[in-house]
This record gives C-alpha cells, sequence and structure tokens, in this order.
C-alpha cells in the first residue's frame, strides 16, 4: 500500500524585533515567492499573506519533511532572495522563531480566509494578542517573553 498524509499547518513568523520591513511592494513579489520556495520542496501552499511584521502560511507538508525543516526553507530560502534581489532590503532577517499550528481539512477554508485578511485583522488585535490567541486555542503553555 501507498502511505498517505495530510499535514496541514498554520505557520506564523516574523521580522526580526518584529520590524515592519515587509512593505506593501515586497508584499506582493514575497507572498508568490514563498508559494514557490513551498512548490520546488514538495510543500502546497494553500494561502500566505500577512503584514509588514510578519508572515502566515497555509502549507501542506509532505510526510518526508518536518516541520521544522518546512520553516527552515521557507524562512532561508525567502531571506536569502530579499537579500539578492532587494540590495535597499539588506537589514531584512526573520526572527528566530516561529508557531506552526495544525489544522484539520475541515479548517482549510476559514484558515485562508483568515490570511488573506490580515491587514483588516491587524488594525484592532497586535501579533503578540494573535499569538496569544493561538497558543490557547492549541492547549500550549507559555510565558510572556516567548512572544517577544
Amino acid at each position: 500500500m501507498h502511505s498517505f498524509t495530510s499535514c496541514l499547518m498554520h505557520c506564523v513568523f516574523a521580522t526580526k524585533e518584529r520590524r515592519a520591513l515587509i512593505t506593501p511592494d515586497l508584499q506582493t513579489r514575497l507572498w508568490p515567492y514563498l508559494g514557490g520556495i513551498a512548490r520546488e520542496n514538495k510543500m502546497t501552499a494553500l494561502a500566505v499573506g500577512g503584514v509588514a511584521d510578519h508572515v502566515h502560511v497555509l502549507v501542506s507538508i509532505p510526510a518526508t519533511l518536518s516541520v521544522a525543516k518546512a520553516i527552515q526553507l521557507l524562512k532561508g530560502n525567502s531571506s536569502k532572495w530579499i537579500h539578492d534581489t532587494f540590495k535597499e532590503h539588506w537589514i531584512f532577517e526573520w526572527q528566530e522563531g516561529y508557531g506552526a499550528f495544525s489544522i484539520g481539512i475541515s479548517g482549510v477554508k476559514d484558515t485562508v480566509k483568515y490570511i488573506q485578511n490580515q491587514a483588516e485583522h491587524h488594525r484592532k488585535t497586535s501579533l503578540k494578542e494573535e499569538l496569544e490567541t493561538f497558543l490557547k486555542k492549541h492547549g500550549m503553555e507559555y510565558v510572556e517573553r516567548d512572544l517577544e
């Protein structure tokens, strides 16, 4: 029998020190580029979005790839591309940590909508508040400094 897996992850990662470095012009190029990184590494990006200081990616990860490796590929390759392509973004870096939250197939539609509406969402909610909500929803323990 063939192996079948469904590993859908809602991943969130921020710019270093949560600096507002992802300009609207960069967003229009970065979101598709992250989708391309996923595709090149046998992942499927179902949605990519975010705001000036962080990114959300809903990705299907193959059984041959760990979540940590998937995030490393997305962050590392995109950071290199930004430095190579946009010399004015020489200061750009991703923060070291990330959030990765599993979702079921029934949650895909709502998660895609959530990611597509990030600009509106963050008019009312900070990234820290957003992460706290995710952590509580998934029953994860944390200390306040983990959200910095």
